[in-house]
């Protein structure tokens, strides 16, 4: 996915990053990581009644050069803009979420990047426990560490991949994928989906999210969580607190 208005140095300002740009691990790794920091995970237009624009240059205006965030389809569409620019191969994937209590479609997006023999899971854009890092698929079954938080990829019965979380002490299922990739136009209906289906999270609450060195910080409908280590923090928002507690957390405005 291409966007006319990418500007690599342009993204790499708004995520605060001056580091390595070989296209290696180590790359990989601080890029995402500087994204996640500075690019909140959110569904402001949803909650304003909008159809979340699936246009790369609509992306690239609103979060690079409007200080805005974006849900899965938009944080992730921007970073594999970014991974393209730097010379990485890349795949996009269908994940299907699996913190629901029923079986739910693939409606969320990854990226497994190809770096030599090993690939890298990657994701920018999941609104609960979601990576801090890259993961390797060869990492199947290892207990991995990522700041304070704890991850595992394992396989599920259908042999696809399955990203865990430990949560309160009890490991949490949260996406399974495969390895077929998919066309950014797939995304298409399930987008259509998030933004305007009754039975679509993003359409019921406020779901914004930034990941800060030590956890990450949760605005859920009305409670703003705050996840150190296994510390978790609640406050109840009221409804004339949330533009000041957008700005505060978030760096956004609505």
């Amino acid at each position: 996915m291409q966007a006319e208005n990418f500007i690599l140095d342009d993204y790499l300002k708004r995520i605060g990053y001056s580091g390595n740009t070989n296209p290696d691990v180590e790359t990989l790794t601080n890029v995402m990581r500087a994204q996640l920091r500075s690019i909140a995970f959110e569904n402001l237009d949803v909650q304003a009644g909008k159809i979340v624009s699936m246009v790369p240059e609509d992306i690239v205006k609103k979060i690079v050069y409007s200080a805005r965030g974006g849900y899965c389809y938009e944080v992730n569409g921007l970073f594999s803009m970014a991974l393209a620019a730097l010379g990485f191969s890349f795949d996009i994937i269908g994940a299907r979420p699996m913190f629901y209590p029923q079986r739910r479609p693939k409606t969320h997006v990854v990226l497994v990047v190809t770096i030599g023999n090993e690939r890298w899971l990657c994701d920018t854009g999941f609104g609960s426990f979601g990576l801090r890092a890259p993961i390797a698929l060869h990492q199947l079954g290892e207990i991995i560490h990522q700041d304070d938080e704890t991850f595992m990829l394992d396989k599920n019965a259908r042999d696809e991949f399955v990203l865990k979380a430990l949560v309160k002490g009890e490991w949490a299922n949260q996406f399974g994928f495969d390895l077929q990739p998919m066309e950014w136009i797939d995304f298409s209906l399930a987008n259509y989906y998030n933004s305007t289906h009754p039975d679509a999270v993003f359409v019921q609450r406020y779901l914004v999210m930034k990941q800060h060195a030590r956890g990450r910080t949760l605005l859920s409908g009305n409670q703003l969580k705050k996840f150190t280590g296994d510390q978790e923090n609640i406050t109840e928002i009221l409804p004339d607190q949330l533009d000041d507690v957008l700005w505060n957390e978030f760096s956004l405005r609505r």
